[in-house]
């Protein structure tokens, strides 16, 4: 069944390691807002604030791939509710079913342990410092979500009961 599997959460949460195996054992479309947003910035037609554009980039080809039938995995920050609605409007146009997962971390130690010690894997991106995640704008969730917590469970375990909301 095609669906839109979305991940959000802050930097250094495992969003990243969790939503690449998710769409491995789917043989879903990986989109991941990180590679689109400095593709973006390297393309030179903005400034290095890219705003919405990744966003705006990533839902276009979610819905293209989506009315192909493929399964379409996001992987992004999500932090805002307008960012929250335009993924669940390319849902509804793709007429595709959407669970949304917000990966969190919340044991503050380890999250800062896992921020600090991220390896680059895009060309040239600067990843974000323990303080740059402490200042990020991120609205909390209001609409009915998963929330897998990385901090009890590792990642073979937020897969499977992500894998059992994905199949209810």
């Amino acid at each position: 069944m095609t669906m839109l599997i979305v991940f959000g959460g802050l930097p250094g949460t495992g969003k990243t390691t969790i939503a690449r195996q998710i769409a491995a054992r789917r043989s879903a479309l990986y989109l991941r807002i990180d590679a689109i947003e400095q593709a973006i910035r390297q393309s030179g037609v903005l400034a290095a604030d890219v705003g919405p554009a990744g966003y705006v980039v990533a839902n276009a080809l979610a819905s293209s791939n989506l009315m192909n039938g493929l399964t379409v995995v996001a992987d992004c920050v999500n932090p805002v509710r307008e960012s929250r609605e335009g993924w669940r409007a390319t849902a509804a146009r793709a007429q595709v079913r959407m669970v949304e997962i917000e990966i969190v971390c919340s044991d503050p130690i380890e999250h800062r342990r896992r921020v600090e010690t991220r390896r680059e894997d895009i060309d040239a991106l600067i990843l974000p410092t323990w303080q740059d995640v402490l200042e990020r704008h991120y609205v909390p969730w209001e609409e009915p979500h998963v929330v897998i917590d990385t901090a009890v469970l590792t990642p073979d375990e937020a897969i499977a009961v992500i894998e059992l909301h994905i199949n209810a």
